[in-house]
């Protein structure tokens, strides 16, 4: 038989991090008291991304991974989310060139009797 052991983790990192979290989901409901607007929305991304990452490092054990196997996991959701800001960005000008070469908007409403 083999006498080899696991790697094992001191326990106090896994409270660290459990308490991180507590604290960041704390400031996480917080922002439902903040006005609605572009900051409110970027601490609650802000905040979702660190919670995440730290799920991820700590309780997934990426952190203690070879960097090949990281970039393997981690790279291809980066590119899709730059697709997807590319595609937010993109989408009113192809909102206003269908409104170009179709006419009006097919989302406006009419109102009953006045055509």
């Amino acid at each position: 038989m083999s006498s080899d052991e696991g790697q094992q983790h001191p326990l106090t990192i896994y409270w660290i991090m459990w308490t991180a979290l507590f604290v960041l989901s704390g400031f996480s409901y917080a922002t439902d008291f903040m006005d609605p607007g572009y900051v409110r929305w970027g601490l609650i991304l802000t905040l979702m991304f660190a919670k995440a990452g730290g799920i991820v490092f700590i309780f997934m054990h990426m952190g203690w991974e070879r960097l090949a196997l990281k970039l393997a996991i981690l790279v291809p959701p980066v590119f899709i989310g730059v697709l997807i800001i590319l595609m937010a960005l993109e989408a009113d000008n192809t909102f206003l060139t269908r409104i170009e070469f179709f006419g009006e908007s097919p989302m406006e409403v009419e109102t009953p009797g006045h055509h």
